[in-house]
């Protein structure tokens, strides 16, 4: 009896440190099928474990030589034999890449980002469902109003009870049935964390959220919008007019509320600054009537004012 739990042990610690040695020297080994060879479905921890392991940098892509050493051991880990990953010659990474980037890069930005690494691995149906959306939101004024509803405490951060109200919700909506153990949530709360709190204080704040709910378009990347605001003698009347229309949902001749702060996040993107301290920034700027509202002629101002901004930055550069 004693030898054979004795060789029970060595054959689990001779599993183990074979399963090191993959992981040492092919990282996506250990997620295959030992006969067919054909991905698991991973939980969301080892979702996790794959992501981490390849954004090196952590900055939120796979990108350059992390999405070629990942390539790299997505390919040779199929193989019913132990290859190493540089089996994958230079020349058949090339076109790889080049097949694998045309199928799974959506925003075709030459990277790989958190919701292109969902479609091509494997996951757990609802973890899976959190990344995608059937609806993507239209406008950051429809951000807006998520974010206030979920900020239930104004605290101007998602934290970890508020994230989890808001997967929740979300995966309710997706599959029309609350059928999700609050087990399955915390974990799915804390691996979202993990990914998408990139300076680590156990909370989102509004650009890592964006992450996580991206908007279909930011108005103001638009070509002529960035054209105008680019070089102020480019703005013209009609440029301001469209982009108030863009804002201003409810028609009533004001941009306010969560069409104010949908309009700062996108004008963020462009400026890279905190969203209440640019508001109040910008409010005291140019809110002459101080109504805490934007209307035509304070939108032009602030236009005018990022365009003096970029002029000076180039300038300077």
């Amino acid at each position: 009896m004693a030898a054979a739990t004795a060789a029970e042990a060595a054959a689990a610690a001779a599993r183990a440190k074979k399963l090191n040695l993959e992981k040492a020297t092919n990282f996506m080994r250990q997620y295959r099928d030992p006969q067919s060879r054909e991905l698991k479905k991973l939980s969301a921890n080892q979702f996790m474990e794959v992501w981490s392991h390849y954004d090196k940098d952590g900055n939120g892509y796979i990108e350059g030589t992390e999405l070629d050493g990942f390539l790299r051991e997505f390919v040779s880990s199929a193989n019913a034999t132990d290859v190493s990953p540089e089996a994958v010659s230079d020349a058949m990474l090339v076109e790889l890449k080049q097949c694998f980037m045309e199928a799974y890069d959506d925003n075709q930005d030459g990277k790989i980002d958190i919701r292109e690494l969902a479609q091509l691995l494997p996951m757990e149906e609802n973890f899976l469902l959190l990344f995608r959306f059937d609806n993507p939101l239209e406008s950051s004024v429809e951000f807006m109003k998520i974010w206030r509803e979920y900020d239930t405490d104004g605290s101007g951060y998602i934290e970890a009870d508020e994230l989890k109200n808001f997967l929740r919700d979300l995966l309710k909506e997706a599959k029309k049935i609350n059928d999700v153990s609050e087990d399955k949530l915390i974990e799915y709360t804390d691996t979202m964390l993990q990914v998408f709190d990139s300076n680590k204080d156990g909370r989102l704040q509004l650009s890592e959220m964006a992450k996580l709910l991206p908007v279909k378009e930011n108005f103001l990347c638009r070509q002529v919008f960035k054209e105008g605001i680019e070089g102020a003698t480019k703005l013209t009347k009609d440029d301001i007019e469209r982009v108030f229309s863009l804002y201003d949902r409810d028609n009533n001749g004001t941009i306010e509320n969560e069409e104010l702060r949908g309009f700062l996040k996108d004008l963020l993107e462009l400026v890279k600054k905190d969203l209440q301290d640019f508001e109040e920034t910008i409010l005291r700027g140019v809110d002459y009537n101080q109504d805490g509202k934007i209307n035509r002629k304070e939108l032009t101002m602030i236009l005018l004012a990022l365009a003096k901004h970029n002029q000076e930055e180039d300038t300077s550069a």
